[in-house]
């Protein structure tokens, strides 16, 4: 009954009468205003947008712009640098498969494996534990993500579930700070934003409630489906149009006004905020994770005294940092597709499956709207 009731779900949300009655309805709204610019911070809603071609059912005037919302993409070269330097100490480095590839200032992990290194890529914390406790060699999990995936990494160190000879290296950033940043910059211009849906899930619909507030613009949280996005879109034009910006939460299938409170309460149990570096990006104020000092034990950097330099974050020619802030769309790189190609990706934005690079290169051919569901 539940796998029938989400299918009927998903058609819903795939049906392309009521996707192409939105647009419709957009560009009746649209219209009647000037050039509208709106970002979203999440690598599955580009996903969404680029691979069904959403672009294609808007009108000129309305421009849909990723932002910061790959995790892997903007972890610091430096700290790509530190699990490398940890790898070849002699201990072995769990990780994600994206940030497998991630470069740091001068290789990346793979590269490290390739030399010899002991990297071992996985799903999640729960794959790393069981791999661990098979032969118990001393490692460290490079913790990488947004509040999404730090949830269950703190729920295992709250309830004392990690032995002492699993280290972790945390690398986790914060989205609504990142949002703040950018709605404060006065050279990236934008009307309206469409909210991350996984995050939402964690902190509530509420944390956005900044947006309208402060920089006065709409907001819409949003779920993940071509319907999701394209009623996104609706919401945002015609609060602007009303020239009344306020948030709507139109995920409320999946996101509640406070978020999980549980997952929240472990993040806050074994972390705080600190200031961190964003690839492409700079420092943010109190937008990193760190261990708590009751959890120091745990900490790589603090027992194994780690140290690196500070070196290039991209690749002469790289535009990664521009498309990070949505300054700049792949195609505006000179790399793009030439030297830097999902087999050779030469930044983090062409590495992971939710850069915007790589969404490009994979499906960004598509000038048309694709049925994929049909």
């Amino acid at each position: 009954m539940l796998k029938e009731n989400s299918m009927e779900i998903l058609r819903k949300f795939r049906d392309r009468k009521l996707i192409q009655a939105v647009s419709k309805s957009i560009e009746k709204i649209a219209k009647k205003l000037d050039y509208v610019r709106i970002m979203h911070v999440c690598g599955t809603h580009e996903h969404t947008i680029t691979f069904f071609g959403l672009r294609s059912l808007l009108p000129d005037n309305v421009e849909l712009i990723a932002g910061p919302g790959c995790p892997v993409c903007i972890v610091p070269a430096r700290e790509v640098d530190e699990a490398i330097e940890i790898v070849f100490s002699g201990i072995r480095v769990y990780t994600y498969g994206d940030m497998y590839r991630v470069p740091g200032t001068k290789m990346s992990l793979a590269d490290a494996r390739s030399e010899g290194a002991d990297v071992k890529v996985v799903y999640g914390f729960n794959d790393a534990i069981r791999l661990h406790m098979k032969d118990r060699k001393k490692s460290v999990f490079f913790a990488v993500g947004f509040e999404t995936t730090a949830p269950t990494l703190a729920a295992f160190i709250s309830r004392r579930l990690i032995p002492d000879d699993l280290m972790i290296l945390p690398s986790f950033r914060l989205t609504v700070p990142i949002m703040k940043y950018i709605l404060s910059s006065f050279d990236i211009n934008i009307d309206g934003i469409i909210c991350p849906g996984h995050v939402s899930t964690i902190v509530g619909a509420s944390a956005w409630s900044f947006i309208p507030r402060i920089s006065g613009i709409p907001a819409v949280v949003a779920g993940f489906e071509p319907l999701d996005v394209m009623l996104a879109v609706f919401s945002i034009l015609k609060m602007i149009l009303e020239g009344k910006p306020r948030l709507v939460n139109e995920y409320s299938r999946a996101v509640s006004w406070r978020g999980n409170i549980t997952a929240k309460r472990y993040v806050r149990e074994v972390f705080y905020r600190a200031d961190g570096e964003w690839r492409g990006i700079g420092r943010v104020k109190r937008s990193r994770l760190l261990l708590r000092k009751r959890f120091k034990h745990l900490d790589a950097r603090s027992r194994l005294s780690v140290s690196v330099d500070t070196g290039p974050e991209f690749k002469p020619g790289c535009r990664c940092a521009d498309i990070i802030l949505g300054k700049a769309k792949p195609t505006d790189c000179p790399l793009f597709m030439r030297a830097c190609t999902p087999d050779r990706p030469q930044g983090p934005c062409m590495v992971s499956s939710e850069g915007t690079c790589s969404i490009w290169a994979k499906y960004g051919g598509y000038e048309r709207i694709q049925w994929h569901y049909d």
